[in-house]
């Protein structure tokens, strides 16, 4: 599957509320040649019916997760929507995957009335085999892993299309990319802030990624990335948000976007922060000559 080198990852692509706009819009992002269209999980719902939304409105651009639950959608519902999606619009559906944290697995576990201890690595191995196993599997190039830590990048390598990490570093890309090896699919998240005004482009990225800084999940990858306890205070720190925020221009931007691709990175999502509601097409328009 290709997904070229630059994409897009929007939550607004799933949360505005017209759905009219929402496929104008995507429509657009086709037209400009960016190679995905990634659209986040969100804790559930409808994601297969929000892909479906997007890849209805456009013609050549991948759609992809980034990335689903396991704990919460069934491996076999997952399975037999791809199937359905595939045959619909062609292999334009990359299956992203992520185990999430003890608190989301314990509370599906509620839900089904189960118990059992919290083992992402041993849960995303079972996720797979069912996903192999259905009716219609998913082929292996078509799903991909969420993967903080070397255990998950080393599963991803052998059973997935690659890994798309979330908040991290080019130092991080590079990191990665020596454990998956030459071939696997590395297509890190990069959030964007396209302000030259550094204290109003660094409060935008704060007030998004200060609820994800505080989750401890996300928290121990960045502690693993170099950052200390002080970086993560406060909704983070200057050198944690210039570390993984790229702000500035659109050539400062792209200046970040090389660097991942230099440190072996084959795809980067990039996430068009703003302060103000709706979808950021002003900002998309501005990134536009980065699609490739």
């Amino acid at each position: 599957m290709h997904i070229g080198t630059t994409g897009i990852w929007s939550p607004e692509l799933r949360l505005h509320g017209d759905s009219g706009e929402i496929a104008d819009a995507a429509a657009e992002l086709d037209s400009h040649g960016w190679g995905a269209l990634w659209i986040p999980g969100l804790g559930g719902g409808d994601i297969l019916g929000d892909t479906e939304r997007l890849l209805a409105a456009t013609r050549n651009t991948t759609v992809a997760t980034g990335v689903l639950s396991i704990w919460r959608h069934p491996a076999e519902e997952m399975a037999a929507g791809h199937a359905r999606l595939r045959k619909e619009y062609g292999h334009r559906v990359l299956l992203g995957l992520g185990v999430s944290d003890a608190a989301a697995a314990r509370h599906a576990a509620a839900a089904r009335h189960a118990g059992g201890t919290y083992r992402p690595l041993a849960a995303l191995g079972t996720y797979l085999d069912r996903l192999d196993q259905a009716p219609e599997p998913v082929p292996a190039d078509e799903r991909l892993v969420a993967a903080m830590g070397p255990k998950l990048t080393e599963l991803a390598a052998r059973r997935s299309a690659g890994t798309h990490p979330f908040l991290v570093t080019p130092d991080f890309t590079a990191g990665a990319r020596a454990i998956l090896g030459p071939g696997p699919l590395l297509a890190p998240y990069q959030a964007v802030v396209v302000d030259p005004r550094p204290d109003s482009a660094r409060a935008t990225a704060r007030g998004f990624l200060a609820p994800f800084i505080g989750m401890g999940h996300y928290a121990r990858s960045l502690l693993r990335q170099g950052f200390s306890e002080e970086d993560l205070a406060g909704g983070g720190s200057d050198r944690l948000i210039d570390s993984v925020v790229a702000w500035g221009s659109v050539d400062a931007v792209d200046e970040r976007v090389k660097a991942h691709l230099d440190a072996g990175a084959t795809h980067v999502a990039l996430h068009a922060i703003s302060a103000d509601p709706g979808l950021p097409r002003t900002q998309w328009r501005e990134l536009a000559p980065l699609a490739r």
